[in-house]
């Protein structure tokens, strides 16, 4: 039988190679068991072959269930020059996936230079996570640019995250999922219509509790800004391989690695939209306050970052997830009085695009792209925003 590897709940965990093993027997968690909070498997990139120069990675090898993963060094500073491609096994099986790729430019996300976050010793540089379904086993391998000339950062190592095992309901609206059930208790926050002049209706938004968080990953403290001038949309570069179902899944892994290992002190995104149109609460602090996210790279003040669930470079965005960007645009803006079809100034704290200091005009709803050199949103997503603004406008009865 496949050996399993033992993990402490809730930390991160330094491994050592397991021998290879031939069968694959999943181990079953009994119907009464506890939910389990998660945990981050870190494995060292190692050379591949005994040539010298040899690139790094993970021999093929048996690991604990995870459903997440990402690579991660120790300068926040550095880059990784070159690709990142990874091949999983689902677990129980022999069933191995072909190779996937992982965003090697994650840097555009992030806290602002100059603030705790950002200065922090705990942070971390790494790539996009990339959601793989429940897998137990992994092969990865990192391919340098063969015409750069920086070396790999130092410290790779991959992170494998088990997600955890909470029974969150299934969320979605009734049109999108197979069934509803009752929700638990702070589980949503209502919907509810138009209150303000120019403020959009409120839409349902599934709460931290609602897709599970672990509340003890995350710093105490809460951080805000000073107001909500612009909304910036990402997509999260997860892929597109998970079922709306798996939605609160995907969230719990991201935050997991945002936090235990990024080093962020809490997941990035303000919000969160999956496939299916379903909005989630993403950093903590309140989703009515103006909360300090760390997305757009030199540009987190007095701005929201909303992320849609999946990879949108190759893949058309639902219909659905951009209604839901439109709805929660138009709400969140609305509480103080921006139109999502004008036009705002905000003042860079520094990246690759604009110098820190200079005032930057931008739409009110921008892709990540507008405040940083990134493919972030997406090529297609991108391209959807004209209909966001003017649907987000729409709701607000402009």
């Amino acid at each position: 039988m496949r050996g399993l590897l033992a993990v402490s709940i809730g930390v991160t965990l330094s491994l050592t190679p397991l021998p290879p093993a031939a069968a694959a027997t999943p181990t079953a968690r009994p119907a009464s068991a506890p939910a389990v909070p998660g945990s981050t498997q870190s494995l060292p990139l190692t050379p591949l072959t005994r040539a010298v120069g040899a690139a790094p990675g993970v021999p093929r090898r048996d690991v604990h269930p995870f459903s997440l993963l990402g690579v991660v060094w120790d300068d926040p500073a550095a880059h990784l020059d070159g690709a990142v491609q990874a091949r999983t096994r689902a677990t129980g099986t022999d069933t191995w996936s072909d190779w996937q790729d992982l965003e090697t430019h994650a840097d555009d996300h992030g806290a602002d230079p100059g603030t705790p976050e950002h200065d922090s010793a705990r942070l971390h540089g790494g790539t996009a996570p990339l959601w793989v379904g429940d897998s137990d086993g992994i092969e990865l391998r990192v391919r340098p640019e063969t015409t750069g000339t920086r070396a790999l950062p130092t410290g790779l190592r991959a992170e494998l995250v088990d997600p955890g095992t909470e029974d969150v309901p299934v969320v979605g609206p009734p049109r999108a999922r197979a069934r509803i059930e009752a929700p638990a208790a702070g589980t949503f926050v209502p919907a509810l219509p138009r209150t303000l002049p120019h403020g959009g209706p409120r839409p349902r938004i599934v709460t931290r509790k609602g897709w599970g968080a672990d509340e003890k990953l995350r710093e105490k403290k809460f951080s805000y800004t000073k107001s909500v001038k612009a909304a910036f949309v990402h997509h999260t570069a997860t892929g597109n391989r998970y079922r709306c179902s798996q939605a609160a899944s995907v969230i719990r892994g991201i935050y997991r690695y945002h936090v235990k290992s990024m080093g962020w002190k809490d997941i990035g995104y303000n919000f969160l939209v999956d496939k299916c149109g379903t909005i989630y609460e993403g950093r903590a602090g309140g989703v009515t306050k103006p909360v300090l996210g760390a997305h757009t790279l030199g540009f987190n003040a007095n701005s929201v970052g909303i992320a849609v669930i999946g990879t949108y470079g190759g893949t058309k965005p639902s219909a659905a997830a951009v209604k839901a960007v439109a709805q929660l645009s138009a709400w969140k803006l609305g509480i103080y009085g921006v139109n999502p079809r004008g036009t705002t100034y905000l003042k860079s704290a520094g990246g690759n695009l604009y110098r820190k200091g200079k005032n930057v005009r931008l739409n009110v709803i921008s892709g990540h792209r507008d405040g940083f050199s990134t493919d972030c949103p997406g090529r297609l997503l991108y391209g959807k925003l004209a209909t966001a603004r003017s649907t987000a406008a729409r709701y607000q009865g402009r």
